[in-house]
């Protein structure tokens, strides 16, 4: 008895414009080693301008594409049923002045974001019944907590962040990653439950 095919559809694939997408790219195959190469190369789909930015690819078509080929293999399918295929422009370069406006814009908004929190919680007056307590000394302007306070929100936003520039502190991933990870996710499963009612419709 021939050894059967093992693929495994991946989760996820990054394309550019009028690429095309094989075998290789989309799956995980495991076979006897002398024809995975060739099964590899082969052809699953064109890319087309209609087709937009995302693709769902579903597991049938690439058993449809197989058979094709190899009409009597045996196959063995794990994973994931449908695969979203991004298609991606090529980036653009960024211009110098567009970049130094956004930055400047997320920096007031930040500030000022920081600043009304600040308002709203009446951290002055903190600072301010914080340094009566400790010394037994009123003062307006009690710089010795309000400094280190501004540096420790620098360091902690540093930290949340895990990265310094393009740096990472260490591997663990921010709850921000984790939060777009999430996200991405949710998306991914949108796109699906979207295609498969559009492939519904059309039936």
């Amino acid at each position: 008895m021939e050894m059967p095919l093992f693929l495994r559809l991946r989760k996820r694939l990054s394309i550019k414009p009028r690429d095309v997408i094989t075998l290789g790219d989309i799956c995980q195959l495991y076979w006897d080693g002398k024809r995975e190469e060739t099964l590899r190369q082969l052809p699953v789909y064109h890319v087309k301008p209609e087709d937009g930015e995302l693709i769902i690819i579903d597991i049938m078509q690439v058993i449809s594409t197989l058979r094709t080929a190899y009409p009597d293999v045996p196959l063995e399918v794990q994973g994931a049923s449908q695969i979203i295929v991004e298609v991606r422009s090529p980036r653009k370069t960024p211009k110098p002045l567009l970049v130094a406006l956004v930055w400047l814009v997320l920096f007031i908004g930040s500030g000022m974001a920081i600043m009304n929190f600040h308002t709203d919680v009446s951290m002055l007056q903190v600072h301010q019944r914080l340094h009566l307590l400790l010394t037994g000394r009123e003062d307006q302007h009690p710089l010795w907590l309000q400094i280190p306070y501004s540096v420790g929100i620098g360091l902690g936003m540093i930290l949340f962040f895990n990265q310094i520039f393009r740096k990472r502190i260490h591997e663990e991933p921010s709850p921000l990653e984790v939060e777009l990870f999430l996200y991405q996710q949710s998306l991914d499963q949108y796109y699906i439950q979207h295609e498969n009612k559009e492939n519904e419709k059309r039936k």
